[in-house]
Order: C-alpha cells, then structure tokens, then sequence
C-alpha cells in the first residue's frame, strides 16, 4: 500500500483570462473610489451595452428594469 507521499501528484492545467475575468466581474457594479464598488441594473440594453443605472435593493434592478423580467 502506497502512503500519500508516494502517490503520483496531480497537475491541474489552470487558464484564466484575468481581463476577461474582470469585465465580467465589473458588468454590474460602479467604481465609487477608495477601492470600493456599487451595485448597478447590468441589464443589457439594444446597443449591447449594460445598464448602469442605481439599484433598487429589494428587487436588485433598476426602476426603468422591474416590469421587463
């Protein structure tokens, strides 16, 4: 019987696109300075783009995004 010391050691190959990883992680939030961040809608609009309007925080969307779930 083998201890865990002489077992083989698995390599995981890990690749992140750490530029991608943080557009997608600031897609629903807005820089307020010091390090600090603010929720915002994230909805997608017709151009593509996001909503970047202020939350309401019961619903987590803004007041222009509530009926159109």
């Amino acid at each position: 019987m083998k201890t865990r010391s002489q077992t083989a050691k698995q390599t995981l190959d890990v690749n992140i696109d750490f530029d991608e990883a943080s557009h997608y992680w600031n897609v629903n939030k807005k820089r307020t300075g010091n390090g600090t961040y603010k929720y915002v809608c994230g909805k997608t609009l017709k151009n593509g783009k996001f909503c970047k309007k202020n939350i309401n925080n019961e619903l987590l969307t803004c007041h222009i995004h509530i009926n159109h779930e």
